[in-house]
C-alpha cells in the first residue's frame, strides 16, 4: 500500500474535521471530466460541473487541500492581485468591464457553498485593510473609491490611531478600511467541505495519485503511476504544485512561499487584541495579515520566499512581524508554524486558458486565491458547458515568461522586491 503523504504541520491539520482516506487510482476509468489537484480550483469547478451531471473524477497527488488551499491564511479579500485599475490601465475597459463585473463574486460563491453544504469551517464575516504610514493611507482612500465605483457597498473607512484601536489594538495602524463582505474561516476545513460535496454529487476523488503525463486527443488519457482516467475534459488545476506535469505552464510563473504561525490559545486576550473579530491585512506591497482562529488562537503570516525554498524556523520570520503589531504578546506560546506555496506571475494577474480543445487550466493567482479560485472553478464549469464568454475574459489576458526564463526568475523577482520593501520602510 502506497504511503499517505501529511499535510504540512499546520493548525489547520491539528485542527481538521474528520475526513475519510481516499484510495488511489488503480487501473482505468472513464469520465466527462478529469480534474488534476483537489485544491479550491479543482474542487470548485468539480462541484459546478458535478451538480451539472457531469461524472467527475479528480486526482491528487497527496491529500485533499494539502496545498495551499489547506494551508492559507483563510482570508476572503475580493479583486485580483493587480486591482481592476491596473487591469483598466494597462488593457483598457475591454478587458476591465468584465473582470470588474466578477470581482467580488468569489466571495459570494464560498458563502452559497457553505450554506448549501452546511460546511463547518469557521466563516465569520468581515475585513480589514490596514495603512501602516499616513502616506499609505491615501492608498485606502483610492481603494474605497474605486471599489464603491465598480458597485461595491458598505466599506467605511475609519482613520486616527485611537479610532482604529477599537477595531485593532495596535498603535501600528493610521487608517483601516473595513470592508463587512470580507471575512475569515478554517481553510482546510472549507476544501474538506467542498470534497465531500463533489462526492455527494457523485464526483470521486483519488488521493496519493499524482499525474505523470496527460496525452491529447478527442478523449484525453490522464496517467498516475497505477492507472489512467480517459476523459472527454481535463482541467489541470495543481497551481504552485505542478512540478513539471506541464512544462510550458511551469514556465510561465514562478512558486512563492508564505509562512504563518498560530499562538497558543488566547481567552479572553485574544478580543482584546481584535474586539472587531475581523481579518486584517496591511497594504504593504510584502503585506502582513492575521485574524482569530474560531479557538481564539492568533494566526499571523506574511513574508515571502521566491522559489518556493521552506525556511527552517518559520517562527523567526514571523514572530518579530507579530510583535511589531502586537508588543503585548511578547513571550506568548507559538503551537504552530508552517510554509506554504503561492504561484506568481510575471503581470501578477492569473494565467488561465487551454492547452488543447478539450484540456484547460488556471494557474498563478499571485497570493490573490482564495476567491478567485472559486470563481474561476465556476467559468471553467460554465466553459465545458458550452458557455464560454466569461472564462475567455480571463484567458484573453497575455501569460509573460520571467525575464532570464526559469534560471534567473527568482533572483530578478527577488530584486524587484527589495526596491518595494524599501518603498513599505519609507512609507510610499
Amino acid at each position: 500500500m502506497q504511503a499517505i503523504t501529511p499535510h504540512a504541520p499546520s493548525y489547520y491539520a491539528a485542527s481538521a474535521k474528520p475526513s475519510p482516506k481516499r484510495p488511489a487510482l488503480v487501473g482505468t476509468v472513464q469520465a466527462d471530466v478529469c480534474i488534476v489537484g483537489a485544491g479550491y480550483t479543482g474542487l470548485s469547478a468539480g462541484i459546478a460541473l458535478a451538480e451539472a451531471g457531469y461524472k467527475v473524477v479528480v486526482l491528487e497527488q497527496a491529500q485533499v487541500g494539502w496545498g495551499a488551499s489547506g494551508r492559507n491564511g483563510g482570508q476572503i479579500v475580493h479583486s485580483y492581485s493587480r486591482d481592476i485599475d491596473v487591469i483598466e490601465a494597462n488593457y483598457g475597459t475591454k478587458v476591465s468591464q468584465p473582470l470588474g463585473s466578477m470581482m467580488f463574486e468569489g466571495a459570494q460563491i464560498i458563502r452559497e457553498r457553505v450554506a448549501k453544504y452546511n460546511i463547518d469551517c469557521d466563516l465569520k464575516n468581515g475585513g480589514v485593510y490596514a495603512a501602516i504610514t499616513k502616506s499609505k493611507v491615501h492608498g485606502l482612500r483610492e481603494q474605497k473609491a474605486l471599489w464603491e465605483k465598480w458597485g461595491h457597498k458598505g466599506l467605511h473607512l475609519i482613520e486616527g490611531k485611537d479610532a482604529v484601536k477599537k477595531i485593532v489594538n495596535t498603535d501600528r495602524y493610521e487608517a483601516v478600511l473595513i470592508d463587512p463582505t470580507g471575512g475569515h474561516f478554517h481553510p482546510l476545513n472549507l476544501t474538506l467541505g467542498e470534497a465531500a460535496a463533489l462526492e455527494q454529487n457523485g464526483g470521486t476523488i483519488y488521493e496519493n495519485s499524482g499525474v505523470t503525463k496527460i496525452d491529447r486527443g478527442t478523449t484525453a488519457v490522464v496517467h498516475t503511476a497505477q492507472g489512467k482516467v480517459e476523459a472527454k475534459y481535463v482541467i489541470v488545476a495543481c497551481n504552485a504544485y505542478i512540478g513539471e506535469l506541464e512544462p510550458k505552464l511551469a514556465s510561465m510563473s514562478m512558486p512563492c512561499g508564505t509562512q504563518v504561525i498560530a499562538t497558543e490559545p488566547l481567552g479572553a486576550k485574544a478580543d482584546e487584541l481584535i474586539p472587531s473579530d475581523y481579518c486584517v491585512e496591511d497594504n504593504n506591497f510584502l503585506l502582513d495579515y492575521f485574524r482569530l482562529s474560531g479557538d481564539k488562537r492568533l494566526i499571523y503570516g506574511g513574508g515571502v520566499i521566491y522559489g518556493a525554498r521552506d525556511p527552517q524556523h518559520v517562527e523567526s520570520i514571523i514572530v518579530p512581524k507579530m510583535l511589531k503589531t502586537f508588543p503585548q504578546l511578547k513571550g506568548v506560546r507559538i503551537d504552530y508554524g508552517w510554509t506554504g506555496n503561492f504561484l506568481l506571475t510575471l503581470s501578477r494577474l492569473p494565467e488561465v486558458g487551454k492547452l488543447s480543445d478539450n484540456i484547460y487550466y488556471s494557474q498563478g493567482c499571485s497570493g490573490h486565491g482564495v476567491t478567485f479560485t472559486h470563481l474561476i472553478g465556476r467559468l471553467l464549469g460554465e466553459a465545458i458547458r458550452g458557455q464560454a464568454e466569461r472564462f475567455d475574459a480571463f484567458a484573453g489576458l497575455p501569460h509573460y515568461p520571467f525575464p532570464g526564463g526559469r534560471m534567473f526568475r527568482v533572483p530578478f523577482t527577488a530584486m524587484g522586491a527589495m526596491w518595494y520593501e524599501m518603498r513599505d520602510r519609507l512609507g510610499i
